[in-house]
Order: C-alpha cells, then structure tokens, then sequence
C-alpha cells in the first residue's frame, strides 16, 4: 500500500531571521503543501510538497491538471527578464521593476539576479511581503501617510541597519503626517523620500508645479524624521500622452533635481535618485535621463517597469515602447490562459469554463489563440473563434460557420494587462513549450 501523504495547510513562508537571502527565503516556497487553495493543480497531488510536484515535471495537458489553468511560459519570461536587464545596462539605468505585477517573490529573485537595484512597491502590504522574502531595497511609488504602517517601517529599519526604503512625497500635509508617526513610533534613522511631480492637470499623483515640490521639500527639510533624496514621477499619466508630451513632462523632471541640488537641498544624501518609467514609456526615460546634466552628487536614475515580465497579448503589446524601438528587442507574451468547451449550444456559440474569476478582463477580453483538441490533443489555431464576453465562470465565444470546435476541446487564450492577470491565481504552473511544468509561481495578493 502506498505511504499516506500529508495533508493540510502549512505556511507559505514564514518570516526569516535578518541577513537571510531573498533566494534562500523564495525556496522555502517549495515546502508549500498543494491542497484544495490552489486552482487546478491535480487532485492526486494533494498533500505533496509544491517542490515535488514540480520535481515531478508533469505535462500540463496529460498530467492531472485541471481546467481552467493559467500557464506561464518559462522561455518567455526567461527571455523578458534578460531583454530588460540588457536594456538598463545599455542605457545606463538602474532597476526597481514594480512588484506589484506578479507579487511573486521567485520572480523577484530572478529580477534581483539580474541586476535589479530592488523593487518597487505601492502600498504597505507589498512592503510587508518584500520584507518577509528578505528583499532589502524597497522603492515605494506613494505617499505613505499611513501611521500603523509607519510604525512597522520603523521597527523594520531599525532592526536591519542595511534596510533601504525610499517613498513617494507630494504634499506638505503628507509631510506632517509621515514625520509625527515616525517620531511617535520612535524612528531611530530618517525615512528616504522622494518628492513626486505630478504629470499634469487632471493627472494622478504629485506635486502639480515646481513651486508646490518646492513647498514639500521644505516641509521634509523641517522634518526631523525624513530625508530628501530626489524627485520622482510617472509619465503613464501625462494627459494625451505622446512622445513630446512625455518627454517635455520628463525634462520638467530633470530640471527639478537640477534646481533642487543647485539650491542645496540634497545635502544630507550620498547621491540623487531620479525616477520614472512605466511600462509604456521606458523609451523615454532612457532618452531624457540620458540628457541629466552633472549634479553636485552621483545620479541613480530608476526605471521602475513591472508588466515586462510577463508581458501581454493586448494592452502592453499595444503599447510597449519596443514597438518604437525594435532594434532594441521584443518582449514576448508568457500568459495563457487554458479552458475548456463545456457548452456548444448552437454552430455560432460556445462556452468554455473561465471566466472573470480566471482572466483580467479589465483592459480586453482573452483572446483565443489555439484550440487543443479534447479527441487526440492535436493543436491548431483559433481559427474562427472569438471571445465576446466574459461571465463570472464562463467564456462566451462566437464561432463562424463552419468552425471546428467541440465540448471536451482546450482552447488556449491569450491575456491583456499582466498585473490582474498574476492576481487571480496564487500557484502558476511555469511551463516549457512542450507542456512540461518545471516550477510553481507563487503569487501574494
């Protein structure tokens, strides 16, 4: 008789003790049990370890897996990370991709083995989560005025002297806010800040005039707790962006640091962070940086791209700057999203058993690509099939006349906008062009 395994919930990961390494943390992920939380892994691997599941390297079509899956290409991401770290070398960039697009700390990792100076953040609970898989520079793109986050921040850079944190300013109430929490929680070393230049009227965040950073730099210099490093933005939100619009909004940017070193205001760092850059305007980030004259100290100059990883099959395959610049590359699509025909109602429809709860949908609707069939597993395109909507769990589909499609098919679509396409699944199987899955992402949203 076969030996019992394991069942039930065991810890993602715990905490580690200070000093352990992002790497080290990450493969305690292998220790994960694979239980009923994670969608489509197979029933009979209950209770095994998610590291001998992926051991195991089974095929994600013949291998138990269950339908809807989500499957990430393990060449394609391979490829996307390498392509972007070759990108800053060549321009001279430092990097602190946006985590918030995978939330995966394996993929962290991989981004810090290739050079990235850390990564970015958006709200406290991202920091949380670095922290716990040892990530030690955190780049926060907003304010943080927050004062139960605060008080962990603290505790946080008190208890790791190396810890480096840097966030987002944009006003001088934030100001106030973020020093008086700081000093009830007892800070015992500055907190980094960026001040934040708005992208334009009727844009996000930030300061909108030079005149309101100027204001918020004061108000961080009367603050015994924050430290002015630099100046920041997104030129995402440049209203009717364009490549002059982003780029004059940019060189506003630049200009900004020049004036705030010239004007001393820098006195108290070791060097000049300057930071942009999306997922859709890298290319002129590279350009504008490119032009920072000399200040008076050393110029970090941060790209913070995140949808890069995976890239998409819409949104960001619309927008990537590559498509300006292809002689610098070509990201790749690495999502796909595998369901199956459960319903084929008429010769002009079916419905297949994903829906909202699996694919981002906020951007576009899946695409449908291929079609596997469910007889003999012979892959052919999507020809003829279009996704028209999405339900809570099921595709509506329209297929011309004609179209050969049928209940027990796979049909294998592509995904638009990565980050709420990662957030829908907490285990993804990482897999080869051949169907075998080589390793589980995990996901903490």
């Amino acid at each position: 008789m076969a030996a019992e395994r394991p069942t039930g919930h065991t810890a993602a990961h715990a905490p580690s003790a200070p000093g352990a390494s992002p790497a080290s943390l990450a493969s305690g992920l292998a220790d994960e049990r694979v239980d009923h939380r994670f969608k489509a892994l197979p029933p009979d691997a209950e209770g095994l370890t998610v590291g001998a599941l992926a051991a195991e390297r089974r095929n994600l079509f013949t291998g138990g897996f269950t339908t809807p899956v989500l499957a990430l290409s393990a060449e394609s991401v391979a490829h996307n990370l390498d392509l972007l770290e070759t990108y800053a070398e060549r321009h001279g960039l430092a990097f602190a991709p946006h985590g918030k697009t995978s939330m995966s700390p394996q993929l962290f990792v991989d981004q810090l083995k290739r050079g990235a100076w850390g990564i970015t953040a958006a709200v406290p609970h991202q920091a949380r989560v670095y922290r716990a898989y040892g990530i030690g520079r955190i780049f926060l793109a907003n304010e943080l005025v927050d004062a139960v986050a605060l008080r962990w921040l603290a505790g946080e850079m008190t208890a790791d002297p190396e810890f480096r944190f840097v966030c987002y300013v944009d006003s001088v109430r934030g100001v106030e806010l973020m020093d008086a929490a700081l000093g009830a929680a007892g800070a015992t070393r500055p907190v980094d800040v960026v001040v934040e230049l708005g992208a334009g009227e009727g844009a996000r965040t930030g300061a909108r005039t030079e005149a309101d950073c100027a204001a918020v730099a004061d108000a961080v210099a009367a603050a015994g707790s924050l430290r002015l490093v630099g100046v920041a933005g997104y030129e995402g939100e440049v209203p009717d962006a364009d490549p002059e619009r982003v780029r004059a909004w940019l060189r506003r940017l630049v200009g900004l640091a020049a004036d705030f070193d010239a004007a001393g205001r820098f006195s108290g760092t070791e060097e000049i962070i300057v930071s942009a850059g999306g997922s859709a305007w890298f290319d002129a980030v590279a350009d504008v940086f490119a032009e920072i004259p000399g200040l008076g100290l050393p110029v970090l100059k941060l790209l913070r791209s995140g949808a890069y990883v995976s890239h998409d099959d819409g949104h960001y395959k619309h927008l990537t700057p590559f498509n300006r610049v292809p002689e610098e590359g070509a990201l790749e699509p690495a999502f796909r999203l595998w369901a199956q025909v459960v319903s084929r109602p008429s010769g002009e429809q079916a419905f297949l058993n994903a829906g909202k709860r699996d694919a981002a949908y906020d951007l576009d609707l899946p695409e449908a690509q291929v079609v596997r069939s469910g007889r003999d597993g012979s892959v052919r395109p999507a020809t003829g099939v279009t996704v028209t909507g999405l339900s809570d769990q099921h595709t509506w589909v329209r297929t011309e006349a004609g179209t050969e499609l049928e209940v027990g098919d796979w049909v294998g679509m592509g995904l638009s906008h990565p980050c709420t396409s990662f957030d829908k699944w907490q285990l993804i199987p990482l897999v080869e062009a051949d169907g075998t899955v080589t390793d589980y992402i995990r996901t903490f949203f």
